[in-house]
């Protein structure tokens, strides 16, 4: 079966029917830039695939044609300084053009992506640049003094690319693309070859690298379609304000509108802007879009408007209730809620087209995916009953392995269950509600912050001895970092607090920098010298 831009889904039904006629598509050779360009640019070259927001709104459309020639620039031009299949290239860029053609031609090359958060500070990126083994880094103007000051540290970086052209130790991109030739060929990959490293974090550790196949793609496309309502229809249009360097916007949003042909906007916010958001949509006619939580809640604080969309998803935390009514007031829709994580996404749906929508429920289990709730034996338990919430394998959106950890791949799971650390419940009907964490993980504007990486910055400081990081409630956020620090003997607490928050801000992210920090002669800690962090939540609370 041949792979071209149509629906896995055939024709809306019930979900159970829906479920028991699926099958997926028996591939030996899948290319994530076959399906999401060449096919495009061989059948509808002239077709509008990004339509490029500018950070001062000026908008430049590019076509299918425009994308096949220019990633065959890239790829000439990633061969000639030595990338190879199996090479680990770096993207540390926000939503632009550019990201989109990295993608493209590494695939084409056969070589592996790693997606990278621009707010990474240097010990962020030292890490994943190191740990990945990174031959080549294409970064911006703004992004590459981070590279510089750390490019020491990294005896596998060969090539540092700038979009913006030459200097402080980058190569100008677009300069060395100019000298290459438009035409080139893919190599020939299979489902299960690699296709990009995408980092996580966890409770304990440093961050994890999720290697996934070519195949992630084609697991993601069910679930896209139903939470989008059976995507494409004529005249769609996607935006979302998440960062392509995670997979909601990459594995939700970018890869799958290119796949299906529906115009994409690509605009990143340097701050989200609630105002600046609906006005995006409004002016270039988005009528389907994935808003994350914070986002959402962001907007609903902003001017009253009404918009008129076909779909609005949304994943990574429950929504509740009220919200779900402001949604469908201020988008003319019912907002699908979906759950899935960075190991093995989108696998759980709602679609309300064919679905009731129950507040609080992630949905159901998206067609070709099998869920359950487990306990502590990898036992499925009865409906109603708190456990594990695990996904069956082999599912084409799972992950293949973590990187240079195999004893962490085979902790992932139990029997065929890939356990997600989420505990939940399932309904009578199949419908599944998240619980808590059954780790650690701090949930904070969509994304999962690990604390270990949070601690290890703060006790790197001279000052401190021991740290903590706990997720607090946020009513914006869901969550927000609070950390716990012991200091050293003798030191002062006088103006350290905003010291430790800045040096989490600058060589982290500002996305897991404490909100605040509190100062505590010692930590709870279990016999075998584990940090008792539920203990710390519990009497914050108190």
């Amino acid at each position: 079966m041949s792979m071209r831009g149509s629906r896995l889904i055939e024709s809306p039904a019930g979900w159970e029917t829906m479920r028991r006629d699926f099958r997926w598509p028996d591939l030996q050779r899948f290319n994530i830039a076959e399906v999401t360009c060449e096919h495009w640019a061989k059948v509808d070259p002239g077709r509008v695939a990004l339509r490029y927001l500018d950070p001062e709104g000026r908008g430049q459309d590019f076509t299918y044609r425009d994308l096949s020639k220019t990633s065959n620039r890239l790829t000439n031009t990633l061969a000639a300084f030595g990338v190879q299949r199996g090479d680990r290239v770096a993207l540390l860029l926000p939503q632009a053009p550019e990201t989109a053609l990295t993608h493209l031609a590494c695939y084409k090359l056969g070589a592996i992506v790693v997606p990278l958060f621009t707010l990474f500070g240097e010990e962020g990126l030292q890490f994943r640049l190191s740990d990945s083994g990174a031959k080549v880094i294409i970064t911006d103007a703004q992004n590459l003094p981070k590279i510089s000051a750390i490019r020491d540290q990294l005896p596998d970086m060969e090539t540092v690319f700038c979009v913006d052209g030459a200097g402080d130790g980058g190569i100008g991109l677009h300069e060395e693309m100019a000298k290459a030739s438009d035409q080139a060929r893919s190599v020939e990959t299979a489902p299960d070859d690699p296709a990009f490293l995408s980092y996580t974090s966890g409770t304990t550790g440093p961050p994890k690298g999720a290697l996934h196949g070519h195949r992630v793609l084609l697991g993601h496309l069910p679930g896209v379609e139903l939470h989008h309502n059976f995507l494409p229809h004529e005249g769609d249009c996607l935006w979302t304000p998440a960062d392509w360097a995670w997979m909601g916007g990459l594995t939700n949003v970018m890869l799958p509108a290119l796949y299906y042909g529906v115009r994409l906007v690509v605009h990143r916010m340097a701050k989200f802007d609630p105002e600046r958001a609906f006005d995006l949509i409004e002016r270039e006619g988005v009528r389907n879009t994935f808003l994350p939580p914070t986002a959402l809640k962001l907007m609903r604080q902003a001017s009253p408007r009404r918009l008129r969309l076909r779909s609005v998803a949304s994943g990574g935390e429950a929504l509740g209730a009220s919200m779900l009514d402001w949604g469908q007031e201020s988008f003319g829709v019912p907002i699908n809620e979906f759950y899935g994580q960075t190991e093995c996404n989108l696998v759980l749906s709602n679609s309300h087209s064919v679905l009731e929508i129950r507040p609080g429920s992630m949905g159901r289990a998206v067609p070709g995916h099998d869920l359950a709730v487990i306990d502590a034996g990898g036992q499925a338990v009865s409906p109603g009953n708190v456990g594990e919430i695990a996904i069956r394998r082999p599912d084409p959106a799972m992950f293949l392995r973590y990187w240079n950890a195999p004893e962490k791949t085979q902790d992932k799971f139990i029997g065929d269950w890939m356990r997600t650390g989420d505990e939940g419940y399932m309904d009578e009907d199949g419908y599944f509600f998240f619980s808590s964490r059954s780790d650690d993980v701090i949930t904070s504007s969509g994304y999962r912050i690990g604390p270990s990486e949070i601690e290890a910055c703060l006790t790197g400081h001279p000052d401190v001895t021991m740290a903590a990081a706990i997720g607090v409630p946020d009513e914006v956020r869901t969550e927000v970092v609070r950390a716990f620090v012991v200091l050293r003997e003798g030191a002062t607490q006088e103006g350290l607090e905003n010291e430790l928050i800045e040096r989490v801000r600058a060589r982290l992210s500002p996305h897991v920098a404490p909100k605040d920090i509190v100062f505590i002669d010692a930590l709870p800690m279990t016999a075998t010298g584990k940090i008792m962090r539920r203990a710390l939540k519990q009497s914050d609370k108190t």
